[in-house]
Formats: structure tokens, sequence, C-alpha cells
């Protein structure tokens, strides 16, 4: 084992034992990060894909809004944890949410748009409109 990766160890179960919980875990957990989810834009001939990665979620803190061509990801998460012993209660509370808003070509069919949430990412998929499809090219005869 590294002295870097011992020294690790050793620091984080000084910390551990000093708050009583795994402090490392804690710093490295979505709803202590504050940050926005990395996002993936996948384009094929039949649409767009988001995938957007938010592990630690459940579908149902999630909430997709569309108003003309603007995509808004929003998600909010509330996480309480009490402990209570004979001589104090301690109450801490977690919020995780982002927000992210996307502007959306034309060529989108908003009402075709569908969302699922799997093993932590969400899927978003933005079909095209029929005429905004790349038709094949084909051969023109000529009367």
């Amino acid at each position: 084992m590294s002295t870097l990766v011992k020294t690790h160890f050793a620091n984080q179960s000084y910390l551990n034992g000093f708050f009583g919980k795994d402090l490392f875990h804690e710093f490295n957990t979505p709803a202590f990060s504050g940050s926005v989810p990395a996002v993936n834009v996948v384009e094929s001939t039949e649409g767009f894909r988001i995938e957007l990665a938010a592990p630690g979620l459940q579908k149902s803190d999630f909430k997709l809004n569309l108003e003309k061509n603007q995509l808004t990801i929003s998600a909010q998460k509330e996480q309480k944890n009490e402990e209570n012993n004979e001589k104090y209660t301690r109450k801490e509370f977690k919020y995780t949410s982002f927000q992210r808003t996307f502007t959306l070509p034309n060529s989108v069919d908003g009402d075709k748009i569908e969302a699922n949430y799997a093993e932590g990412i969400l899927y978003v998929a933005l079909p095209k409109r029929e005429e905004a499809k790349e038709k094949p090219a084909r051969e023109i005869e000529i009367a």
C-alpha cells in the first residue's frame, strides 16, 4: 500500500472518530457536492438523447418542464437524519438540488419527448419532427 493511501486512511479514521461518521463518503455524495450533474447529448437520425448522471436520486425527485423551446430539468431531494441519545439530540438536514436548461432546436417534436431514470442516469429522448429527419438520397426521374 502506498504512503499516500496509508496517510489517507489514517486521516480518514481520525476524522471519523472525531465527527462520528465517514466524512470521506459525506464529502463525495451528490447531496454534499452542490454541483451540476454531467450531461451527454447524443444526436441520431431519429432525434437527440440527453443523458444526465444523477446517482442517489429517485425518479420522483426529478421535474421536467418544456416551455416554448426551453427544456428545464431539475431535481430536489431532502434527506433528514436524527439521532437521539440520553444527553443530546442531533439532527442533520441535507438538500440536493440542481437545474439545467436546454434550448432545443426547432427540429425537436416537443409533444413526443419522453424520459426515464435507470441506474443513476436520467435519459431524455427528444425525437425529431418528421419533416426534420434526414431522408435518404434518391434518384429523381425526368418525365
